[in-house]
């Protein structure tokens, strides 16, 4: 009966998060089997980049997970082009790949001297079987046996051709200024190595705050339209709650309690990592402190270590929660890039009347971690990080900024520009 329910759980997923408006694909970063873990996607070189490469630059992307069934298996994937809102493009994929629309990933490692077997894949995009050659959105599909109804992970990443460029700042939000809880994003467009006719219809824009999606500003419209530049002064449109600085714990070694673990016990056969029990700190003053905005790198502390992908150890890790009462009406989650940034039954705590708290375990690899805890509205697409964490504009936060064109007779939405603006570098009073 458990797997007859984790197979109807993992259908409903991919229907309802894969197949959007009229019938057309729709994709996000999502795992559809409970066997796949630490999915990762980042520019080579730099485990904490985002996955952004530039149209024919001599860079590639490094994709990679572990597969915990511990079997070598005989997975493939294929790349997919979407429109600024992650609905599959009308095109063929002969337009935009060169090579072969379908490839096998090749590159696999079995686990070494772990508690938990496991087989890690890895992949680089472009390779010697296909490379990209227009700009936008796109989703590499992974799935089973050649077999695209056994469909495992999908993962977005860009490519951006930079006919772009993109000045602005991040400030305290003007229609804020009493309580102090947003940011404001302003900046400008400058388009003097493309043509641009009607900015509103042919230009889209996306703001997202520390990579999420939930809470994304899409489709931002120019405020102003001047001569080779779009302003986008606004001071409601373009405004995030700020959060809080993320919460940090440090699993890279069994053999004592790291940062906020506040026990490593192993119980027979696997290795348990209590972390520090959570406090509310919605009503606490705000204070800054480094962190990774969301994100994490797979690490060991150990130095026999020498290979983290196929030698960090996966651990029981315990997530604790302490409030005065359940909270109704949604549910509590464990958040960021530990969770894909994406807020479900998988990372939903559960209220424990004993101890009045919420507890959540969760299976993680060895590493250096960030998460928040959020509030999930019932029926609400945004987690809502406010109630928990508090927010204060004074926090350190990325925000990715990226431009789209769409020409008048044009079949795809180009990526024709990217910036990230640091709400502390690129601060402003």
């Amino acid at each position: 009966m458990k797997k007859i329910s984790l197979l109807i759980n993992f259908t409903f997923l991919f229907v309802s998060l894969v197949l959007g408006q009229n019938n057309n694909f729709y994709y996000e970063n999502a795992v559809y089997n409970e066997n796949i873990k630490t999915v990762l996607m980042y520019r080579e070189g730099f485990e904490l980049s985002n996955p952004v490469l530039t149209l024919h630059e001599d860079t590639r992307l490094i994709f990679k997970f572990d597969d915990l069934s511990a079997d070598v298996k005989n997975y493939y994937y294929t790349i997919i082009h979407c429109d600024a809102d992650w609905n599959e493009s009308f095109l063929v994929q002969e337009d935009y790949l060169d090579g072969y629309v379908e490839n096998q990933i090749r590159d696999y490692k079995l686990s070494f001297n772990t508690t938990f077997d496991y087989v890690n894949y890895q992949l680089t995009i472009p390779n010697e079987d296909v490379q990209i050659k227009l700009s936008g959105n796109y989703a590499l599909l992974v799935y089973e046996d050649a077999d695209k109804e056994k469909i495992i992970i999908s993962q977005r990443f860009y490519v951006v051709e930079p006919l772009t460029d993109i000045v602005g700042t991040v400030r305290r939000a003007r229609q804020d200024a009493f309580k102090g809880e947003n940011q404001e994003i302003d900046f400008s467009v400058y388009h003097k190595n493309m043509e641009i006719i009607n900015a509103r219809d042919e230009i889209k824009v996306v703001i997202m705050q520390n990579n999420r999606w939930d809470n994304a500003i899409r489709d931002l419209k120019p405020q102003y339209i001047k001569k080779g530049e779009l302003v986008y002064g606004y001071n409601r449109e373009n405004v995030f709650e700020a959060g809080n600085e993320f919460r940090y714990f440090d699993i890279r070694t069994n053999r004592i309690p790291g940062e906020n673990v506040l026990s490593t016990d192993f119980f027979r056969p696997y290795y348990h990592k209590t972390l520090m029990p959570g406090e509310v700190r919605a009503n606490k003053k705000f204070f800054a402190y480094k962190e990774m905005n969301g994100k994490y790198v797979i690490e060991s502390q150990d130095p026999e270590i020498q290979d983290f992908d196929t030698e960090c150890d996966y651990v029981f890790t315990h997530f604790s929660l302490k409030l005065e009462s359940i909270l109704l009406g949604g549910s509590v989650n464990v958040f960021g890039a530990l969770t894909g940034w994406n807020a479900n039954k998988s990372n939903e705590m559960t209220w424990n009347f004993d101890t009045s708290q919420y507890e959540l375990t969760l299976l993680l690899k060895q590493g250096y971690y960030n998460f928040q805890y959020v509030y999930v509205p019932q029926g609400s697409p945004i987690a809502d990080d406010k109630n928990i964490e508090g927010s204060f504009w004074e926090t350190e936060n990325d925000y990715q900024i990226f431009v789209y064109y769409k020409a008048p007779a044009g079949r795809f939405d180009r990526l024709v520009g990217y910036r990230i603006l640091n709400s502390v570098e690129n601060r402003t009073k």
